[in-house]
């Protein structure tokens, strides 16, 4: 790095040492080595000073006092070879250091996320099997002589299309990923991303969409109707009859309408549950403003329900293929749709039979809303988990999730709530409705007033569902983070391991009590 050549080298004492006590700081150090890469014309050395500086107080401040000594500095710049060894060594030393980072952040990265990266992998190989499948086969087909490559773009885009729009139900089946948790498939099955990878099949899907129906409209369409009438009569007119069909016949047909539809309510499902729009960070006018929000978010995601229904019309009525059996899109979502649908029909029953009732309210600094709910008795979870609640005086369909505080053998159900959107607003106004004015209690504590319970309203849960926290119990060592209302999710393991520590001293006691009475 610095060559055979003389070298300049800094005047410590009076450009550095201003105070001259002797004591070089390791900002000083940088200084010193950018004066001396400026003098020498050390482009590297001069850019990253910060790293040399770094290396050389890790070699001389041993004692980790925050400086080195002059006199290290002295001997280290003022004699010639020291220098130029020691700087050749640094630089080594540099390339080392920033080489070992970079593979120790790789080794973490990969020893953190390996089951992500291990599911990523089959998914995006899955998806380029399933394109390359119906690339080739359609390279087969008369239609190409007319269309070119932009069918078999749009028909291995409709592959992929298939696969995503059944595997997409597969992360939100709640109850079967809770379940899934408890069995081996936890050690190698990224169960805690699984939101993550929805929202990454939804990006995969928007992709598929655009290459699909964008092909379709924009290159097939067009050579189909501005084909020559011996091509048409030739390669296509078994597909779509003796008469050759206009733009407009292929679009308003039952493939075109239902795919258009399906366009239409995915890009209004797939808008409002972006960040921006189902955080309400974006501030429109009245009425707009109620197209924004988590409402807006949950309503429009429902509209999936339609997409079904024209999905599989879609993919029965094909221009080109007239086989039923090689009408394969019933066959991608026939599971994934019986999984779903009975999950929610688990969860409905579920949640009409989870009946609680309020048993306390209280408002915490902070707008906290703490509710205590009597405890089901069949209903069973561990601390860690989380519960829908539905409050059908706000809304009918809605359900919020929300960590649960209270212990495992605890004889009552409690959550805290953040009042920060529309619904946690209607919520607090609920109870204010139905009960008297809170009093102030200690510690600026606000309790609800004794009620009748007629006069409460009604509430659901569903549940419980698992969260990476409940499996708090493997480690034996827990460090809790939490800020804010995210500390929700460490209160319940926190009164758990209380009352485990209470039971062990119990149990220590009557141990050692029968000891001494059996002596």
């Amino acid at each position: 790095m610095l060559g055979t050549r003389s070298y300049i080298l800094p005047n410590l004492n009076t450009r550095v040492d201003e105070n001259e006590d002797g004591r070089i700081t390791e900002e000083e150090v940088k200084e010193i080595i950018r004066l001396s890469a400026s003098a020498n014309e050390l482009s590297g050395l001069k850019e990253e000073p910060h790293e040399f500086a770094a290396l050389i107080m890790e070699e001389f401040d041993l004692e980790r006092l925050g400086y080195i000594e002059l006199w290290q500095l002295e001997t280290l710049f003022l004699q010639k070879e020291t220098y130029l060894d020691y700087s050749q060594e640094l630089s080594q030393n540099l390339r080392r250091s920033r080489i070992q980072r970079l593979s120790n952040k790789l080794m973490y990265y990969l020893q953190d996320n390996w089951r992500s990266i291990w599911m990523l992998s089959v998914w995006v190989m899955i998806m380029i099997g399933l394109f390359a499948w119906k690339f080739f086969q359609y390279k087969q087909k008369s239609a190409f002589k007319v269309m070119g490559y932009c069918l078999l773009i749009a028909n291995g885009a409709a592959e992929t299309l298939k696969f995503n729009m059944a595997l997409i139900l597969l992360p939100v089946c709640r109850n079967t990923i809770t379940w899934l948790r408890s069995t081996n498939f936890s050690s190698f099955l990224p169960f805690d991303d699984n939101i993550n990878f929805h929202e990454m099949i939804a990006a995969a899907i928007v992709i598929g969409v655009i290459l699909h129906a964008g092909d379709h409209l924009a290159c097939n369409f067009p050579r189909l109707i501005n084909a020559s009438s011996d091509n048409y009569n030739n390669f296509l007119s078994r597909n779509f009859g003796t008469q050759k069909p206009t733009y407009l016949d292929l679009v308003k047909g039952l493939e075109g309408v239902t795919g258009i539809l399906m366009v239409i309510c995915m890009a209004i499902a797939f808008t409002l549950a972006t960040r921006r729009f189902r955080k309400n960070q974006i501030k429109l006018p009245r009425p707009f403003d109620r197209f924004i929000g988590f409402n807006a978010f949950w309503y429009s995601h429902h509209l999936f329900v339609i997409v079904y229904i024209f999905l599989i019309v879609h993919g029965v009525f094909l221009y080109l293929v007239h086989e039923w059996y090689l009408k394969t899109t019933w066959m991608y979502l026939a599971i994934p749709v019986l999984l779903y649908v009975g999950e929610r029909t688990l969860r409905f029953f579920r949640s009409v039979s989870y009946t609680v009732q309020i048993l306390k309210v209280a408002i915490y600094p902070g707008n906290i809303l703490e509710l205590l709910m009597s405890k089901p008795s069949q209903f069973q979870y561990k601390s860690g988990q989380y519960v829908f609640i539905q409050c059908p005086s706000i809304s009918p369909f809605e359900w919020h999730p929300f960590c649960i505080t209270s212990g495992p053998n605890d004889d009552y159900l409690s959550v805290h709530i953040k009042i920060v959107g529309d619904w946690t607003r209607q919520l607090k106004c609920v109870f204010s409705e139905v009960h008297k004015p809170p009093a102030t209690g200690k510690n600026g504590l606000l309790r609800a007033n004794e009620t009748t319970k007629e006069s409460l309203p009604k509430f659901f849960i569903d549940g419980p569902y698992g969260t990476p926290a409940q499996n708090y119990k493997k480690y034996d060592v827990l460090l809790l983070i939490g800020l804010g209302i995210g500390a929700t999710l460490f209160i319940s393991i926190l009164k758990d391991l209380l009352n485990n520590i209470v039971k062990m001293e119990e149990q220590a006691d009557s141990d050692s009590y029968l000891s001494m009475t059996s002596t």
